[in-house]
């Protein structure tokens, strides 16, 4: 008797979470395509204004040509809240930002939402040309610009082929929800959750609602957790399990809080700028292992960073930016799923070089090794050289402590 009250509690979770996915607008029903695949593409940090540099809208499109996705994960920072800096790559050199002041110097709401839907226009028309399923699991610079989750979603429902929507009702106002990939036999394959890590991370109360709405999906589904990807901006602490100790003179070896890690070549590659502490541990991700579902985590929010491994049993990695008022690194992932064996996924990191204004743009593979070197753009080469002498000096502090 307890197990059939179980399994209607469940059923009536899952149903309930139906009327926000419809009102969400889905352009079609996510499903495998007759051959068994899908095909996940994620962006992330587009990070732009309202007046967006056109290698970043380029980088969209030569994406989806290049992947032919199936749907669309934008991971946070659609647009930049407010920053100095970018130089000859948009029609406002100088600035980079939506935020607007009023004379007194606070953020003038009107005028910062009125240039936060010029920028996301800009992104999301690109991606409307393609009638493509996109969603979108927002960041800390999206969170900076005064809208809430509701304003979010209002401008997102301008979109037919947009689907996001908000199931967690937390009290952090995180926009939190899944979207479920069908099977050709019409089954529930695959799950994509969404979650907004809004100015710093997730909180306890968005995991609860994950882990709730995780075991209902699972009881509905007889039982067995339905794999997912799962897809959020800031990373979670265990990106650190993928490093390990070294010394300072070890290739690949990034200064940390006490002394020097790297990535751990035998369950990472990928390029790597910045370091993480291993042995630390979250909420999130023991939730993620409770469940059973999660089967990869990917972020964004660091844009230098592609980079991926195994931890635990669970796929975590970093995908590029796209923004081009920061230093590369830039490109996009791809993700492709068979429905015979979706926890057999494949996922290929691809750069963007080159520019529109010379015609040399190229989508390439990144380059699969450990302690791999991106080939030294002059801001890059900078960011290098300012992180080896920050090293030197905390090593030298550590002495005389």
């Amino acid at each position: 008797m307890k197990k059939v009250l179980s399994i209607l509690l469940a059923l009536l979770l899952v149903c309930g979470a139906l009327p926000f996915a419809a009102a969400a607008g889905s352009a079609k029903e996510l499903r495998f395509r007759d051959d068994g695949t899908f095909r996940v593409l994620q962006l992330s940090d587009t990070q732009d204004d309202a007046y967006p540099a056109e290698n970043m809208l380029e980088l969209v499109r030569r994406s989806i040509e290049f992947s032919d996705p199936d749907l669309i994960v934008i991971s946070g920072d659609l647009v930049e809240d407010s920053r100095i800096g970018d130089v000859n790559i948009d029609r406002q050199p100088g600035r980079e930002g939506v935020n607007a002041e009023d004379l007194m110097g606070e953020l003038d709401a009107a005028q910062t939402r009125a240039n936060v839907e010029k920028a996301v226009d800009a992104v999301f028309s690109e991606i409307e040309k393609y009638a493509v399923p996109y969603v979108i699991a927002l960041g800390n610079n999206d969170r900076k610009v005064g809208l809430t989750g509701a304003d979010w979603l209002e401008i997102f429902a301008k979109y037919p082929h947009c689907i996001a929507f908000d199931e967690s009702d937390d009290a952090q106002d995180g926009v939190d929800y899944h979207v479920t990939v069908k099977g050709t036999d019409g089954a529930d394959k695959l799950n994509v959750w969404l979650l907004d890590t809004c100015r710093g991370g997730i909180s306890d109360e968005q995991v609860d609602w994950y882990r709730e709405t995780s075991k209902a999906l699972t009881a509905a589904n007889g039982g067995e957790p339905i794999p997912a990807l799962a897809f959020q901006h800031i990373q979670i602490a265990e990106i650190g399990n993928l490093f390990e100790p070294c010394k300072m003179t070890d290739e690949g070896a990034k200064k940390a809080d006490k002394g020097f890690v790297r990535l751990n070549k035998e369950i990472a590659r990928g390029y790597n700028m910045f370091s993480y502490e291993p042995g630390r541990s979250s909420y999130e991700f023991a939730a993620f292992k409770e469940c059973g579902d999660v089967m990869a985590l990917f972020f964004g929010h660091q844009h230098v960073e592609g980079f991926s491994g195994v931890w635990d049993g669970i796929e975590l990695g970093f995908t590029y930016g796209c923004e081009m008022a920061k230093s590369g690194p830039y490109g996009f992932r791809v993700f492709t799923l068979n429905e015979r064996n979706v926890r057999e996924y494949q996922n290929v990191l691809y750069r963007y070089t080159g520019s529109v204004k010379v015609g040399n743009v190229k989508i390439t593979p990144e380059e699969n090794l450990p302690y791999y070197e991106y080939p030294n753009e002059l801001a890059t080469l900078l960011m290098k050289i300012a992180y080896f002498f920050a090293a030197v000096v905390g090593t030298v502090v550590n002495l005389f402590r």
